[in-house]
């Protein structure tokens, strides 16, 4: 049992014990390859979710009538990557045995691979759906394996071939599109494909990573690897709309670096994307 945390992401103050959802920050971003920053996200996106409302005209749903519960951020290891996926990992693990699905606020992408180590031990079967401007399936970057720019390819060793479906990626080194060929399914660009790719999946177990640079700097300067001819946020949100149906296991928001938007508009983006996210996943 958790206990509330002291300041908590608009409308997720629901009790540990009666939440069906448990969001919680990873702020870490050690192996960031650009601009650091995304160790700011979680904490700036709970101050400021505060400007939004919890009611979805898009859904036609509020947050206060959901139960959700924030866990704070986890205090992690700066500079060492594996201990702190062993930190995710252990608290994804307690949420999941607690029967609950836990929606991951980043921090750079490398954070998702904790998550999903948890999800792979209960659900062997898992499928990945993945949103994100950039491939990340190197096999290493400059000598390490647990980067950034490889965590889809440290979870493709855990989930395997065909169980990864990418959409949105529009950059990445030539390498890495000539080995996704013969091991993910990848989309480029924007979403098509994705509702054959909901209907493939339904009835299995599935986790999204949602890397938020998916979106055009135009709408979401505020992230470390800004990439042009990006979606926009009205085809992001008909996206995760999309997906909802296959009833998530576990989920994640990662990317934001809400240093490099004073304007605030990225975070206010990043809240609104986790607002309809939390919304459109609750059982």
């Amino acid at each position: 049992m958790l206990n509330k945390n002291v300041e908590t992401f608009l409308g997720c103050d629901s009790n540990y014990g009666d939440a069906k959802i448990v969001v919680f920050g990873a702020p870490y971003d050690s192996t960031t390859s650009f601009r650091p920053g995304t160790r700011f996200a979680s904490g700036t996106m709970r101050g400021e979710s505060y400007g939004l409302e919890t009611y979805s005209p898009y859904q036609d749903r509020d947050l206060r009538d959901i139960s959700v519960f924030d866990g704070g951020d986890l205090e992690l290891c700066p500079g060492n990557s594996e201990k702190t996926l062993a930190r995710i990992e252990a608290f994804a693990d307690g949420i999941f045995s607690d029967g609950k699905i836990p929606c991951l606020v980043g921090g750079e992408h490398l954070v998702s691979l904790g998550s999903v180590r948890a999800a792979v031990k209960k659900y062997p079967e898992l499928c990945v759906i993945h949103f994100d401007a950039h491939a990340d399936l190197r096999d290493e970057y400059l000598g390490e394996p647990l980067s950034h720019a490889s965590v889809l390819r440290r979870v493709w060793e855990l989930v395997g071939n065909g169980r990864i479906y990418q959409f949105g990626v529009r950059s990445g080194d030539r390498s890495e599109f000539l080995w996704g060929k013969d091991h993910v399914e990848t989309h480029k660009f924007g979403f098509d494909g994705l509702k054959e790719t909901v209907e493939k999946l339904r009835g299995k177990p599935v986790y999204f990573t949602i890397d938020l640079d998916v979106l055009d700097p135009s709408a979401f300067p505020g992230t470390g690897t800004p990439e042009a001819g990006g979606v926009t946020f009205a085809e992001l949100l008909n996206a995760v709309l999309t997906a909802a149906p296959l009833h998530p296991v576990g989920c994640d928001l990662v990317e934001l670096c809400p240093v490099y938007d004073q304007s605030g508009v990225s975070t206010a983006v990043a809240c609104k994307v986790l607002r309809e996210l939390l919304l459109a996943i609750y059982p």
